[in-house]
């Protein structure tokens, strides 16, 4: 599979809906439940896929996302022709930036020709889920298509938020509709929609010219879902493949986000906390790959005042002290410290934070090397809150990495 195709992933969206977390660093590098970032989910894809030609088209505030990859992810051998590479915009094709998910292709489309594959893997970097790729590229070859694009199913009113595909008995795209007012169900199911998942598999030769059609359109936005779609489904050469189906080396979970937005992102965490998490980190065979330090244990310790540090249903990463404080269905990323007495509820902490003691929080989510002074309060008064931080829509509170208290 490796010596016929070639993978993009998307890695250089600004990711403004999830400032201030990509107030300094790119979306795809933002941290992810307890040590992962969000790009390590579609990496170990490709990983457990057999895709190991990877480029990944970096663009704004990309050094953290590079030096992950570096340190995290330089584990294929070049001298059997596999790779994952950086790729910033290098002005190839004129003097702009990426202008959108077409266009940032578009611009590299030399390297694609130059791998000499037959199909092209083109994935997102800010997505959370588990998938095989494998059998999706199988059908793609089996039906001859110029596109396949991975769909999911979704009931009618969330598919308002997609991009909403309507398909024959043979899974071959009529229509395509961007976030419609009034989704088109799927034939035999009135009240679910099939909706697009941004993973795509393209025939190298039918990517080549509509990449370069869309190129000399001056009225396009150079957008897969807007612009290159649409023009394919007319070609009738555009297929949908179901995800979270049996085939493959593995069974899916059938868990797909989205973590563009604060809401989303925290919701996606706190999944992991459920009882049976829709998406499992500890399934053996399809292992999620990360860059890990060499770090101590986690460990609880009693303070000095004669508190015991514990935790209950809660995620905790190595080089964690609990000393005299308590964490309740809460996500702690690496050396992350709880004095005495501090108290931290539904709340996820990137590395580094120190919760000091009698501090107590609640809905948080506390960015990289934040010290939370002794017994500050923060997720108890929502118009306290509002007045310092950023409040999502849910009341999820931010605490960004340069705030001073």
């Amino acid at each position: 599979m490796k010596e016929e195709t070639v993978t993009v992933i998307l890695a250089g969206g600004v990711g403004s809906r999830l400032s201030p977390l990509t107030d300094n660093r790119a979306k795809p590098a933002v941290p992810f439940g307890g040590k992962y970032r969000i790009i390590d989910f579609t990496l170990a894809n490709c990983l457990h896929s057999g895709l190991r030609r990877i480029l990944v088209l970096t663009q704004y505030k990309s050094h953290s996302l590079q030096k992950h990859l570096r340190d995290g992810w330089s584990i294929f051998n070049p001298e059997l022709g596999e790779y994952i590479t950086a790729v910033p915009p290098q002005m190839r094709t004129g003097e702009s930036w990426y202008q959108g998910t077409a266009d940032a292709i578009y611009q590299n489309l030399y390297l694609l020709k130059r791998s000499d594959a037959k199909y092209v893997v083109v994935l997102s970097g800010d997505h959370i889920y588990r998938m095989d790729y494998a059998p999706m590229l199988k059908q793609h070859k089996e039906t001859g298509a110029d596109l396949t694009v991975a769909c999911m199913e979704v009931d009618k009113e969330e598919a308002k938020a997609f991009g909403v595909m309507g398909v024959n008995e043979r899974h071959q795209v009529q229509s395509f509709a961007e976030k419609p007012s009034e989704p088109q169900p799927l034939p035999n199911k009135p009240d679910v929609c099939l909706a697009s998942m941004g993973i795509y598999i393209f025939s190298m030769d039918a990517l080549e010219s509509i990449l370069e059609q869309d190129a000399d359109n001056a009225l396009s936005n150079h957008d897969f879902g807007k612009d290159i779609i649409p023009r394919l489904i007319d070609g009738q050469g555009v297929y949908a493949y179901q995800f979270g189906g049996e085939e493959g080396r593995v069974t899916q979970d059938a868990y797909w986000r989205d973590v563009g937005t604060i809401d989303s992102f925290y919701q996606a965490n706190m999944d992991l906390l459920a009882v049976e998490p829709p998406l499992d980190l500890y399934q053996q065979d399809w292992s999620i790959r990360t860059y890990e330090p060499q770090l101590p244990p986690a460990r609880t310790v009693s303070s000095s005042a004669g508190n015991e540090g514990i935790f209950i249903n809660s995620i905790i990463s190595n080089g964690v002290v609990i000393a005299g404080g308590s964490a309740q269905n809460s996500i702690f990323f690496p050396k992350v410290q709880v004095d005495n007495a501090a108290v931290v509820i539904n709340s996820i902490i990137f590395e580094g934070g120190v919760i000091g003691e009698g501090a107590h929080l609640e809905n948080c989510i506390v960015d990289k090397n934040v010290v939370i002074p002794p017994n500050t309060v923060i997720g108890v008064n929502p118009m306290d809150d509002a007045k310092r931080f950023q409040v999502s829509p849910n009341g999820v509170i931010v605490i960004p990495s340069d705030y001073q208290f």
